[in-house]
């Protein structure tokens, strides 16, 4: 039997990089998956790759609205939720001197306000389903200290997965975050940063940076039953960074 039959998740950020790896193990073990994004040409196009068992819907995650929207889909598609992965956010790498209000208020509302009001939509759904997992990603740098405002916002999302975890854990509902440290992802392999992403993977105690699949193994087992005692806790994938 494969590790998700049964299992009916939501992954925002979907439409490329690690979302949508997480996306195609999860398709690959089961599940029936809503891929969220506001990029709708590479969402269509992923869902129409991973088949019958994937639907994607525009989704801006900041919006209280487009998450109702989100959760009556997933209903009207293949029934009630019972896997949400936080997975949508955006980097920035400016000094707090540099940084303007509206752009720290952005990467607040994408990064942290985003996985609150994931969580406020789908818990209702899981509570009727009798139990749930929610994967909130957040960062090495939810850990250890980078950048202002990315640092900020997922040191938020490891402390509301905590909040979270106690408050659902008599409904059965698990809560926990993951951690990746530097990923192979769009987002950082780029012309004007793969050669500072490669010097730096000189750093790191396993001497590479990591694929998005090594962290959609880890996300797999959270969404499955195999973590059924894991609820609460910081799931750590940065290849030694954080012990050094």
């Amino acid at each position: 039997m494969a590790r998700l039959d049964g299992k009916i998740a939501i992954i925002t950020g979907a439409a490329q990089g690690m979302g949508a790896s997480h996306a195609r193990k999860f398709i690959e073990e089961g599940a029936k998956v809503v891929l969220t994004d506001l990029n709708e040409e590479k969402g269509n196009a992923l869902v129409a790759e991973l088949g019958e068992n994937a639907l994607f819907v525009k989704h801006n995650v900041t919006s209280a609205d487009d998450w109702a929207t989100v959760l009556a889909q997933t209903e009207k598609a293949f029934g009630s939720v019972n896997v949400l992965v936080n997975n949508a956010g955006i980097t920035m790498a400016k000094s707090i001197l540099a940084v303007t209000e509206e752009e720290y208020r952005r990467i607040v509302d994408i990064n942290q306000v985003s996985v609150f009001l994931g969580m406020k939509a789908v818990i209702p759904f899981m509570q009727k389903y009798g139990s749930g997992s929610i994967i909130n990603i957040s960062s090495m740098n939810g850990i250890v200290a980078g950048a202002i405002g990315y640092t900020d916002t997922k040191f938020a999302v490891r402390g509301m997965t905590k909040a979270a975890a106690i408050e659902c854990a008599h409904y059965g509902i698990r809560v926990n975050s993951v951690h990746p440290g530097v990923i192979a992802t769009p987002m950082i392999i780029q012309e004007d940063t793969k050669s500072a992403v490669e010097e730096f993977a000189k750093h790191i105690p396993l001497k590479r940076v990591a694929q998005s699949e090594e962290v959609s193994s880890l996300v797999l087992y959270l969404a499955s039953d195999e973590s059924s005692y894991s609820t609460g806790a910081e799931f750590i994938v940065d290849g030694g960074l954080t012990a050094m």
